[in-house]
């Protein structure tokens, strides 16, 4: 399927910071030594979710020692059977996005699984993909992808108000790069982001103040970066209170983890160490 020329000019424009090796593998980290690391759910059925990430979406599970996870070009998905408090609707990280190579052969895919597809605008390379547990996976086309799949976007919704703090605030203390991105599913819209290697973060009004993540399906998001303990007192000369302090990850004495939360309720894992020792 040809790729509609807004799509095509977004999917050159967000390459310049979304683009990762073919092999599954994190992106580089930008100069202030972060990168996308992870998406963690909390899960009802572990049997499901690996059903859809690995069957169905084509994740490969990989460890880091004891530590279980789900790899794709970009992002790790980690996965905790605990019942989920809500859905991610209506909490401030409404959704993540996925884009895919063969457009036509993953749709084929997604409707002999019986998924629940959503179409939300007029491009016919876009879809919302309703995965278990209620968590959103909006996926579209770009022929150009160098893997089958790749990690793309997460998106935000912060009162219309304080888009601009949130651009600020990620850029501040992650290095994002501020900047705009024409939306996918409705071509002359545009959504306000922040740019991190192997992530666009996208940001969207909401007419309400959103529900924390902690405790949802979608429960947190992670950034791998170099020299954690350091990256954490940057922070905190900043004047981020941190939720935890560093300490060796569960299931891993390889990897160190700490813990905050954005001021709009986005609770955020870094990580060092998150990818398996080969890759």
């Amino acid at each position: 399927m040809k790729i509609p020329p807004f799509a095509a000019a977004l999917c050159l424009t967000m390459s310049l910071h979304l683009t990762a090796p073919c092999a599954a593998q994190l992106a580089t980290p930008n100069a202030s030594g972060v990168t996308m690391g992870h998406v963690h759910l909390n899960v009802k059925d572990l049997a499901a979710q690996k059903h859809f990430w690995i069957d169905i979406m084509g994740g490969r599970p990989v460890a880091n020692q004891q530590l279980e996870m789900i790899e794709f070009p970009g992002v790790y998905i980690l996965l905790r059977q605990q019942t989920p408090a809500a859905p991610p609707d209506g909490s401030i990280a409404d959704h993540f996005g996925f884009v895919v190579k063969d457009w036509n052969a993953w749709l084929e895919k997604w409707r002999n699984n019986g998924l629940s597809l959503e179409q939300s605008g007029v491009n016919p390379n876009q879809r919302y993909i309703s995965a278990p547990d209620g968590i959103r996976l909006e996926v579209f086309g770009d022929p150009n992808l160098p893997t089958p799949v790749q990690m793309n976007h997460i998106h935000f919704y912060p009162p219309k108000a304080e888009i601009g703090a949130m651009q600020a605030w990620y850029a501040k203390m992650f290095g994002g790069v501020v900047g705009k991105r024409e939306s996918v599913a409705r071509p002359g819209n545009y959504i306000d982001t922040d740019d991190l290697p192997g992530v666009n973060l996208s940001i969207s009004p909401s007419d309400t103040r959103r529900a924390a993540t902690a405790g949802r399906a979608l429960d947190h998001i992670g950034f791998e970066v170099k020299n954690l303990p350091e990256f954490v007192r940057k922070l905190e000369a900043q004047g981020i209170k941190m939720d935890e302090a560093v300490r060796n990850a569960n299931g891993s004495t390889a990897v160190r983890v700490a813990y905050l939360t954005d001021p709009w309720g986005t609770r955020i894992e870094l990580t060092e160490g998150l990818p398996p020792s080969n890759r």
